[in-house]
């Protein structure tokens, strides 16, 4: 078995776990007799990554031939990001209480006991913002998210979706999502 480290973020409401791979255990059969430890560099930047990353996610390095090179250039370090299958990837942590209530079986979502009437992304996207309060989503992860990997468009969707979603929470809420510049936003309650 390859030898890994268990990285968690210093947050307390951020709890996913991060299993990160060694290079030399990612390209050479596993010897349960010599591990090789994870490089303190390394598993500082995991544990920066690590709260953007859903629960039980491994991190790999990416094979070499798979890089591209640049000439007069240092060789470029990637990783690939496994994600399980399963119900597990599916679970969203409990929502805290606030004013925003979503009820995804009924497809309700509610701020102050008033339903709102939104679209289907809008829906989708403030109940995905609303299941992970407190974490920053980039704009490309909100689009992978909620709108999926097939979907032709730029971080100004989610933005204009933001704006529309703002307005009908009403100004006494709207300041439950957050913009952080230059990154994306986040759902406070």
């Amino acid at each position: 078995m390859a030898h890994t480290r268990t990285v968690t973020p210093s947050h307390p409401l951020l709890r996913p776990r991060l299993r990160a791979v060694a290079p030399a255990q990612a390209t050479r059969a596993a010897s349960p007799t010599a591990p090789t430890p994870v490089p303190d560099s390394v598993r500082d930047r995991l544990a920066e990554v690590a709260e953007y990353l859903p629960p039980g996610a491994t991190l790999l390095p990416a094979p070499e031939h798979t890089l591209p090179a640049l000439p007069g250039r240092p060789p470029m370090v990637g990783y690939l990001v496994l994600l399980p299958a399963g119900p597990e990837t599916a679970a969203a942590p409990p929502a805290e209480e606030g004013p925003v209530t979503v009820d995804g079986e009924r497809r309700v979502a509610r701020v102050d006991g008033r339903p709102l009437d939104l679209t289907y992304l809008e829906f989708e996207l403030l109940a995905h913002l609303v299941a992970h309060p407190h974490r920053v989503h980039s704009r490309d992860q909100l689009v992978q998210t909620v709108w999926g990997y097939g979907h032709v468009g730029d971080g100004r969707t989610v933005d204009v979706h933001v704006a529309r979603l703002r307005r009908k929470l009403g100004a006494e809420h709207r300041h439950t999502i957050q913009t952080v510049r230059r990154v994306g936003y986040k759902y406070l309650p």
